[in-house]
């Protein structure tokens, strides 16, 4: 099968014939083709394809069952593998087909601001399998055989099958040919079209079924589908508009609705090579890995909750400290005394805040995509006069101070401030950056300015950077910061160790290795960082995360609705604690459309993020053109009302949030989670706060009910009291104000939250006066 290209997107015309008028101010910028041609030549893409299992051959003396304590290898003529542990069939073969697979070729890249699209290349492909022998030992089960295919060089493989310490089964293929392979595949069976959920963060769907996805963190992409931007970024910014495809955390983990699963061991260096998950046989997932060598864990359970936790056992996740989760983090900027007003307001409106977050503090610079950072790491005394005193004032009204950072560096030179060290330069002379084919710093062109990535696969330098966030960052009482970024490794740059073949994936980890140990050294071990770059083990390092940069639009490809269905499936992969900016992050005057926030989405967002983990806001990239929360009496009104929610759910949530770091399960659940059989369970539009509270977040503009799916039992409303019958389906009212909120009406939360609610002022009667 010939690799996949995805097509042109349908406004193709419209984006033609705008083309010239976009080059103004605060829009997406570019000149125009002279030709349809042109731009579907110009707009990348990617093409990828994995080996199509082909047949499988058992010899009759590899057939039988190995056990090794409660673990069992069954090897059948026509049922190929099956493994049990502890009475469990946690992997099984797909029927009547090989379950391992190999490729000879390349992978080529194509790179653009953080985007990466891939080009698979064959020159072999070994799609045949045979097992010809099995041998047991107290320690393992190991199967051996050849792969084969039109190439006259087949390979040798070896499956080594063993317990897992943690429960379920380890599986490892290894391969051996005169000519190497260069990609190796597992093929996991399932019932027909079993849901597939997980592989990091996809924003697209739940149930990934019928899918061809690559597993490489990138860019998102500005619009994702959603018309008219997606086809103008794609014209003007080189495949800005991105596809469903495009997430910054993409990893190789899944789960099915068979109750099994499988992910990579994140202790194996070959885990984060590149890969393409296949769903669209609907007996198998294949997992093919850009890698001669694969070591895999395999997991099952009763519960769907059981196996995310069965799937992470072993794992060690940070807990979340709890000022971060008491009130809202507000995002504020523009200097001292804009920092206070804005706060202000907030406070006299009676937003409950526990903390804000200020991303300018480093300085301001306006490029036309809006407004961006100094990434300098040192503050700007002249934008911040008095920032110790700023600090140490809100810390005595009991609100934590955070602000931002990332792994890259910048020349500090044009900034003009001879008060702040140019870190980009000392690290440069240091040799502590990537660097390029020439060595040189490997200069990243961020849109108007360039950066350089801290390489981080050199303990010396990641050690000097987390001295640097410690010193500068995590200075002045600041508690926390947005670590961004992580995603943009390029695969052609040079690094002190390894390969960015395999280490462009762990860049995620390595960062949040080094903001734990800056955490350590400024001595606060429980720092509060979040990350929207992801891969496997970063959660050892890592206490919370966010979906990145949505649209400011309430859109299932790109704004709201979409973040809902990137935090299901990153609950699912390993990420227990997910949140999004509040109002959305990109806005863009598209000329013949300005993206920018309304009130209402500003208001739906804020009462969604009430029932999460962590209540945060975010000005976007262009502040001054977007409402914000404390812009007028109305927008501090609501969000003052949706942060009393928040407050509310304070004690439940802390329950939920602490379960979430110790099992792994995520706090913010798809109801397949809690109730797989239900009607309900194929919802992708509503989610659970735990087991005990059900949340249908109105997702349309405009609207003011929401048509809920019911899980199985009885739920009450947490505003009106109006109890629901479950496992049906029913529309409820939701206007502003009043979300479609439930608590289990025999749970042991039925009482003391509604309680919590009136005590609040959030009840029926209370929320129609206002």
């Amino acid at each position: 099968m010939p690799p996949r290209r995805l097509p042109v997107p349908p406004a193709l015309t419209l984006a033609l014939s705008l083309a010239l008028a976009l080059a103004v101010p605060g829009s997406l910028q570019a000149a125009a083709p002279s030709a349809p041609a042109a731009r579907a030549a110009a707009v990348p893409a990617d093409l990828v394809d994995t080996v199509t299992p082909g047949g499988l051959d058992v010899a009759p003396g590899a057939v039988g069952t190995w056990t090794i304590g409660d673990l069992a290898v069954d090897v059948g003529l026509d049922t190929g593998l099956s493994v049990r542990a502890g009475g469990r069939t946690v992997w099984v073969a797909p029927p009547a087909g090989a379950f391992v697979t190999g490729g000879r070729g390349s992978v080529s890249w194509e790179e653009n601001r953080g985007y990466f699209w891939p080009t698979v290349s064959y020159t072999d492909r070994l799609p045949d399998q045979s097992v010809d022998t099995v041998v047991g030992s107290d320690a393992s089960v190991v199967l051996t055989g050849r792969l084969s295919g039109a190439a006259a060089d087949d390979a040798s493989y070896t499956l080594t099958v063993r317990p897992r310490p943690a429960g379920g089964a380890a599986l490892v293929v290894t391969t051996s040919a005169a000519t190497p392979l260069t990609s190796v595949a597992l093929v996991s069976g399932r019932s027909a079209h079993a849901g597939v959920h997980g592989f990091g963060e996809q924003f697209t769907d739940f149930d990934l079924d019928g899918r061809l996805l690559p597993i490489v963190d990138r860019e998102q992409g500005v619009g994702r589908g959603e018309e008219p931007i997606t086809s103008l970024a794609d014209l003007t910014n080189h495949g800005a508009g991105g596809t469903r495809d495009l997430t910054y955390a993409a990893w190789p983990s899944f789960v099915t609705d068979d109750l099994r699963g499988l992910r990579l061991d994140a202790a194996v260096a070959s885990s984060t090579a590149f890969a393409v998950a296949d769903t669209r046989d609907p007996d198998a997932v294949s997992l093919e890995l850009w890698s001669p060598s694969l070591s895999a864990q395999a997991s099952a359970a009763a519960t769907p909750a059981r196996l995310v936790t069965a799937q992470q056992a072993g794992d060690r996740r940070r807990p979340l400290a709890g000022w971060a989760t008491r009130g809202a983090i507000v995002g504020l900027q523009g200097g001292t005394q804009e920092v206070r007003r804005e706060l202000g307001r907030l406070l006299d409106a009676g937003a409950n805040v526990s903390g804000v977050w200020i991303q300018d503090w480093t300085g301001k610079r306006t490029t036309s995509f809006g407004d961006r950072l100094w990434w300098t790491w040192q503050l700007d005394r002249s934008r911040y006069p008095g920032w110790g005193r700023l600090v140490r004032g809100l810390a005595d009204q009991g609100i934590t101070t955070t602000t931002y950072v990332n792994p890259f560096l910048v020349d500090a030179a044009p900034k003009g401030d001879r008060s702040i060290r140019n870190l980009w330069a000392e690290a440069r002379d240091r040799g502590f950056l990537v660097t390029d084919d020439t060595g040189a710093p490997y200069a990243l062109d961020q849109g108007e300015f360039e950066a350089s990535l801290v390489d981080l696969t050199d303990p010396a330098a990641r050690s000097w950077y987390a001295d640097v966030i410690a010193r500068y960052v995590l200075a002045d009482g600041v508690r926390g910061f947005m670590a961004d970024f992580a995603e943009g490794l390029p695969f052609d740059a040079h690094l002190h160790a390894g390969s960015p073949a395999t280490l462009h994936n762990r860049w995620p980890t390595l960062w949040a290795r080094t903001v734990r140990a800056a955490c350590r050294r400024a001595e606060q071990p429980r720092c509060v960082t979040w990350f929207r770059s992801g891969a496997l083990g970063q959660a050892a390092h890592a206490p919370l995360f966010w979906n990145g940069d949505q649209l400011v639009t309430f859109g299932r490809e790109d704004g709201l609705a979409s973040a809902l269905l990137g935090t299901l499936s990153a609950g699912v992969s390993g990420w227990p604690l997910v949140h999004s900016d509040i109002g959305g992050y990109t806005s863009v005057n598209a000329v013949v459309k300005d993206y920018v926030r309304t009130p209402e989405l500003l208001a739906r967002w804020a009462e969604y993020q009430a029932f999460g983990v962590v209540m945060r806001t975010h000005e976007g990239n262009r502040p001054a053109a977007n409402p914000q929360v404390f812009s007028t009496r109305a927008t501090a009104r609501a969000f003052a009302h949706a942060t009393r929610i928040f407050g509310a759910l304070t004690p439940y949530r802390d329950r939920v949030v602490r379960a979430a770091a110790r099992t792994g399960v995520p706090a913010m659940r798809p109801v397949w989670l809690v109730a797989p059989d239900s009607r309900a369970a194929a919802s992708e539009t509503e989610f659970l706060l735990g087991r005990q509270v059900l949340v249908a977040p109105v997702l349309a503009a405009g609207a003011t009910s929401v048509r809920v799916a019911f899980p199985p039992g009885r739920w009450v409303h947490l505003i009106t009291g109006r109890e629901y019958a479950g496992d049906r389906t029913e529309d409820v009212s939701a206007p502003v104000g009043r979300p479609a909120a439930f608590v289990r009406a025999d749970g042991p939360w039925s009482t003391r939250l509604p309680a919590r609610f009136r005590a609040a002022g959030l009840d029926h009667r209370s929320t129609q006066a206002r």
